[in-house]
């Protein structure tokens, strides 16, 4: 049995997505949601055990929280301290990250990909993921944009090749760097439904070169108004949906213990999401 653990998890996409894949695979699999509360984990973890758990899925709040209960971790999982991917192995729990890899691939996926010069918006869980990630592939400058500049600092620091640079979030400083960019990836919540705050200025858009790009990790709701600037601007554009539907299909990858056709299964699920 598969799951995916979170507090609240019962409007998580997740489901849909690996029973998609899981037919797909021909595999008779369980994947269901789990309220788990914060504080609770350690409960979970013996009763997944207990009940044939052999692997599943954490959202908020638990993608740090996992980090020290783990028997292992993979590398992207110690490098942006979270876990999102959790497989038991001989009686071990191994907690790995997909989040990073994730996001790489949808950016492919959508033609975003390889960009020179990347302004990341946030500093948070979702965007250390990104960052990391993306700092691996050197693509040139990454600047990590955040109101409170201590934590873009703290972000960057965790970068060993020094590609991550802190930044401020005012619409002066992401003009200014977006005129050096190829790809703004916005992982802050700003637009998303049910957030009560907004961008205050978009002018920070009309400075990005022709044929650059935005992502917005945010897929509730589709087009944030983010997006609809971008995309008026004639901006390739891309949700966060892409973004989970990869990092599941690395996720399962760890579940199964085995390379899958990506490509084939996204499109599975990218199908069985618009049905």
């Amino acid at each position: 049995m598969l799951q995916v653990i979170g507090d609240p998890v019962l409007h998580s996409k997740s489901p849909l997505i690996h029973t998609a894949m899981l037919h797909h695979l021909g595999l008779d699999l369980s994947y269901t949601p789990q309220v788990v509360p914060k504080g609770g984990l350690p409960d979970y973890l013996a009763w997944a055990k207990a009940h044939s758990v052999t692997g599943f899925n954490a959202t908020m709040p638990h993608k740090e929280d996992l980090i020290p209960l783990m028997d292992t971790l993979g590398e992207d999982a110690v490098r942006c301290g979270a876990v999102n991917t959790v497989c038991l192995r001989d009686g071990a729990w191994v907690g790995h990250n997909t989040d990073g890899e994730g996001c790489l691939a949808a950016l492919h996926h959508q033609g975003l990909w390889p960009a020179r010069g990347v302004v990341i918006l946030g500093a948070g869980g979702a965007a250390k993921a990104v960052a990391l990630r993306l700092a691996r592939e050197n693509p040139g400058p990454i600047w990590v944009c955040n109101r409170t500049r201590s934590k873009a600092q703290q972000l960057c620091q965790l970068d060993p090749d020094g590609v991550l640079t802190p930044a401020d979030f005012d619409p002066g400083t992401l003009s200014h760097l977006c005129s050096q960019a190829q790809l703004v990836i916005n992982c802050t919540n700003l637009g998303m439904d049910g957030c009560p705050h907004q961008f205050e200025d978009f002018s920070f858009l009309d400075a990005l070169p022709s044929g650059s790009g935005v992502m917005d990790l945010i897929y509730h709701p589709a087009k944030t108004q983010l997006l609809h600037q971008a995309q008026a601007r004639g901006l390739g554009v891309c949700n966060g949906l892409p973004m989970l539907v990869y990092q599941a299909i690395f996720a399962l990858e760890y579940f199964l213990d085995r390379q899958l056709p990506g490509e084939e299964l996204a499109q599975v699920v990218f199908q069985a999401l618009q049905a």
